[in-house]
Protein backbone atom coordinates (compact mmCIF):
# COMPACT_ATOMS: atom_id res chain seq x y z
CA UNK A 1 0.00 0.00 0.00
CA UNK A 2 2.96 2.44 1.02
CA UNK A 3 4.22 1.55 -1.97
CA UNK A 4 1.19 2.33 -4.23
CA UNK A 5 0.81 5.46 -2.57
CA UNK A 6 4.18 6.48 -2.97
CA UNK A 7 3.84 5.89 -6.97
CA UNK A 8 0.28 7.07 -7.38
CA UNK A 9 -1.36 8.80 -4.01
CA UNK A 10 -4.27 7.05 -2.45
CA UNK A 11 -6.39 10.05 -2.03
CA UNK A 12 -6.28 10.81 -5.76
CA UNK A 13 -8.21 8.03 -6.36
CA UNK A 14 -11.66 9.05 -5.56
CA UNK A 15 -11.94 10.94 -8.61
CA UNK A 16 -12.40 7.23 -9.99
CA UNK A 17 -15.15 4.47 -10.04
CA UNK A 18 -13.15 1.42 -9.37
CA UNK A 19 -13.62 0.02 -12.79
CA UNK A 20 -11.50 3.26 -13.94
CA UNK A 21 -8.75 2.07 -11.94
CA UNK A 22 -8.69 -1.52 -12.90
CA UNK A 23 -8.61 -0.07 -16.61
CA UNK A 24 -6.29 2.47 -15.95
CA UNK A 25 -3.91 -0.04 -14.22
CA UNK A 26 -5.00 -3.66 -15.96
CA UNK A 27 -6.26 -2.54 -19.82
CA UNK A 28 -9.56 -3.58 -21.04
CA UNK A 29 -10.28 -6.78 -19.65
CA UNK A 30 -12.94 -7.37 -22.19
CA UNK A 31 -11.68 -6.49 -25.67
CA UNK A 32 -13.73 -5.19 -28.52
CA UNK A 33 -12.96 -3.77 -31.53
CA UNK A 34 -15.05 -3.48 -34.82
CA UNK A 35 -13.77 -3.20 -38.17
CA UNK A 36 -13.44 0.07 -38.56
CA UNK A 37 -11.18 0.03 -35.91
CA UNK A 38 -9.60 -2.49 -37.24
CA UNK A 39 -8.93 -0.93 -40.39
CA UNK A 40 -7.57 1.94 -38.98
CA UNK A 41 -5.00 1.36 -36.34
CA UNK A 42 -3.58 -1.85 -37.56
CA UNK A 43 -0.60 -2.23 -40.45
CA UNK A 44 -0.60 -4.33 -43.59
CA UNK A 45 2.40 -4.30 -44.76
CA UNK A 46 4.91 -6.83 -46.71
CA UNK A 47 2.62 -8.48 -49.13
CA UNK A 48 -0.77 -7.37 -47.69
CA UNK A 49 -2.29 -4.07 -48.13
CA UNK A 50 -5.97 -2.83 -46.46
CA UNK A 51 -7.24 -4.06 -50.15
CA UNK A 52 -5.91 -6.87 -50.13
CA UNK A 53 -8.59 -10.20 -50.24
CA UNK A 54 -6.03 -11.92 -47.47
CA UNK A 55 -5.91 -8.90 -44.97
CA UNK A 56 -9.91 -8.45 -45.59
CA UNK A 57 -10.64 -12.27 -44.09
CA UNK A 58 -8.35 -11.54 -41.42
CA UNK A 59 -10.70 -8.40 -40.67
CA UNK A 60 -13.62 -10.51 -41.07
CA UNK A 61 -12.12 -13.39 -38.83
CA UNK A 62 -11.47 -11.00 -36.11
CA UNK A 63 -14.68 -8.91 -35.74
CA UNK A 64 -16.25 -12.33 -35.73
CA UNK A 65 -13.77 -13.40 -32.39
CA UNK A 66 -16.25 -14.15 -29.41
CA UNK A 67 -14.58 -12.30 -26.39
CA UNK A 68 -12.52 -15.94 -25.00
CA UNK A 69 -10.85 -15.82 -28.83
CA UNK A 70 -9.92 -12.07 -28.92
CA UNK A 71 -8.00 -12.43 -25.72
CA UNK A 72 -6.44 -15.57 -27.07
CA UNK A 73 -5.81 -13.43 -29.81
CA UNK A 74 -4.18 -10.37 -28.19
CA UNK A 75 -2.19 -12.92 -25.68
CA UNK A 76 -1.03 -14.68 -29.19
CA UNK A 77 0.36 -11.30 -30.76
CA UNK A 78 0.81 -8.68 -28.05
CA UNK A 79 2.06 -10.97 -25.13
CA UNK A 80 -1.06 -9.50 -23.16
CA UNK A 81 -4.59 -10.90 -23.09
CA UNK A 82 -5.81 -6.82 -23.14
CA UNK A 83 -5.66 -3.98 -24.54
CA UNK A 84 -4.58 -0.55 -22.97
CA UNK A 85 -7.60 1.90 -21.99
CA UNK A 86 -8.33 3.07 -25.02
CA UNK A 87 -8.24 0.48 -27.13
CA UNK A 88 -6.46 -0.43 -30.38
CA UNK A 89 -5.59 3.04 -31.02
CA UNK A 90 -3.15 2.95 -28.22
CA UNK A 91 -1.85 -0.47 -28.87
CA UNK A 92 2.15 0.32 -29.21
CA UNK A 93 3.67 -0.37 -31.54
CA UNK A 94 0.38 -0.40 -33.70
CA UNK A 95 -0.65 -4.33 -34.68
CA UNK A 96 1.15 -5.35 -38.20
CA UNK A 97 0.13 -7.74 -40.53
CA UNK A 98 2.78 -9.03 -43.21
CA UNK A 99 2.48 -12.36 -45.97
CA UNK A 100 4.21 -15.05 -44.22
CA UNK A 101 6.28 -16.29 -47.01
CA UNK A 102 6.13 -19.73 -48.74
CA UNK A 103 2.79 -20.83 -46.60
CA UNK A 104 -0.24 -21.75 -47.69
CA UNK A 105 -3.37 -23.35 -46.52
CA UNK A 106 -1.60 -25.85 -44.30
CA UNK A 107 0.65 -23.37 -42.08
CA UNK A 108 -0.10 -21.53 -39.32
CA UNK A 109 0.69 -17.49 -38.58
CA UNK A 110 3.38 -16.31 -36.47
CA UNK A 111 3.95 -13.60 -34.35
CA UNK A 112 6.92 -11.23 -33.07
CA UNK A 113 5.05 -10.53 -29.81
CA UNK A 114 7.19 -7.74 -28.97
CA UNK A 115 6.77 -5.84 -31.73
CA UNK A 116 2.77 -6.87 -32.20
CA UNK A 117 3.86 -8.12 -36.10
CA UNK A 118 2.17 -11.15 -36.93
CA UNK A 119 2.90 -13.33 -40.10
CA UNK A 120 -0.06 -14.62 -41.70
CA UNK A 121 -0.12 -16.49 -44.55
CA UNK A 122 -2.28 -16.07 -47.64
CA UNK A 123 -5.15 -18.70 -46.81
CA UNK A 124 -7.60 -19.11 -49.41
CA UNK A 125 -10.62 -19.14 -47.31
CA UNK A 126 -12.02 -17.08 -43.89
CA UNK A 127 -13.02 -20.78 -42.49
CA UNK A 128 -9.08 -21.97 -43.31
CA UNK A 129 -7.79 -18.76 -41.85
CA UNK A 130 -10.63 -19.09 -39.09
CA UNK A 131 -9.07 -22.49 -37.95
CA UNK A 132 -5.52 -21.84 -38.25
CA UNK A 133 -5.46 -18.79 -36.92
CA UNK A 134 -7.29 -20.09 -33.57
CA UNK A 135 -5.06 -23.52 -33.51
CA UNK A 136 -2.21 -20.89 -33.24
CA UNK A 137 -3.57 -18.32 -30.39
CA UNK A 138 -4.20 -22.05 -28.41
CA UNK A 139 -0.93 -23.26 -29.03
CA UNK A 140 1.68 -22.53 -26.32
CA UNK A 141 5.18 -22.33 -26.98
CA UNK A 142 7.63 -20.96 -29.37
CA UNK A 143 7.83 -23.61 -32.61
CA UNK A 144 5.63 -22.32 -34.50
CA UNK A 145 7.63 -19.67 -36.28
Amino acid sequence: RQGFNTVFPLDKLGAFTPNEVRTMLCGDQDPVFTREEIMKYTEPKLGYSKESPGFLRFVNVLVEMTGSERKAFLQFTTGCSSLPPGGLANLHPRLTVVRKIDAGDGSFPSVNTCVHYLKLPDYSSEEVLRERLLAATNEKGFHLN
